[in-house]
């Protein structure tokens, strides 16, 4: 098998995951709560604002956020395009062209990007092409998973470049352009049990062949305890030292 063979198998077996499980499990829906109430928190929006969300995968948050404003999806990836023109009208599906995002400078208020700078070889050309179409006032929003100690075979597998830490993150963001609200990791509580459990993993087959926890949903319970400590350490003003996942929220200049 060709590695774009393997490349396009791996894809679309990461969007039959996301389909079954992103509803009810807690670091989809968690993610995806911490994420609008920060926007509705430093600038809530108006149903004429644009927003674009990047890598929007199945949609499921772009779908949430279009009864708040006015929602454009991009995508790469010809599984994910499918899913979102189910969703939205066709205008509202967008993907690159020539390399560039087809969007007029400064014509969006919000850009979410959420797990997908880790998925690019240029990350700060990505958040400079944020820059150019985000008007001044608006906010750029963005998840990615953290810390290179938990680094392991899944992320070769979900095809990341790196994991971030804080100051990598921020140093992405020119302060001649962004204004940094909030830079935070997350997902506090769960790291030492996944950092743990990637170093009993590591060099071994169970780091290859073991389901991840983003995979299978835990019990009501645990499902909803989880939920609550990723969401109340993303909302947090107070740093945290560490985490399995990093918050960034910035307001252009």
């Amino acid at each position: 098998m060709s590695k774009a063979s393997e490349t396009q198998l791996m894809d679309t077996a990461e969007y039959d995951n996301l389909a079954r499980v992103e509803k009810e499990h807690w670091y989809y829906v968690g993610k995806r709560e911490f994420v609008r109430r920060w926007i509705q928190r430093i600038r809530p929006p108006a149903q004429s604002d644009c927003l674009l969300d990047c890598g929007a995968g199945t949609g499921i948050f772009a779908e949430e956020m279009n009864t708040l404003c006015d929602v454009t999806a991009m995508d790469t990836f010809e599984e994910s395009l499918v899913l979102l023109r189910e969703r939205f009208p066709s205008g509202r599906v967008i993907t690159l062209e020539n390399g560039e995002v087809p969007l007029a400078n400064q014509s969006i208020e919000y850009v979410t990007a959420l797990d997908v700078l880790e998925h690019v070889p240029d990350d700060r050309g990505v958040v400079k092409g944020f820059a150019r179409m985000v008007k001044p006032g608006g906010l750029a929003v963005v998840t990615v998973p953290a810390s290179m100690s938990l680094w392991s075979d899944w992320d070769v597998g979900l095809q990341h470049y790196r994991r971030y830490d804080r100051p990598q993150l921020i140093n992405l963001f020119d302060e001649e352009e962004w204004e940094l609200v909030q830079v935070n990791y997350t997902n506090v509580l769960v790291f030492p049990l996944v950092w743990l459990i990637r170093r009993l993993q590591r060099g071994s087959k169970s780091d290859q062949t073991a389901a991840r926890a983003e995979d299978k949903e835990p019990s009501g319970w645990l499902n909803a305890l989880l939920k609550w400590q990723f969401v109340r350490f993303a909302m947090s003003w107070l740093p945290m030292p560490f985490g399995v996942s990093l918050v960034l929220v910035a307001r252009r200049r």
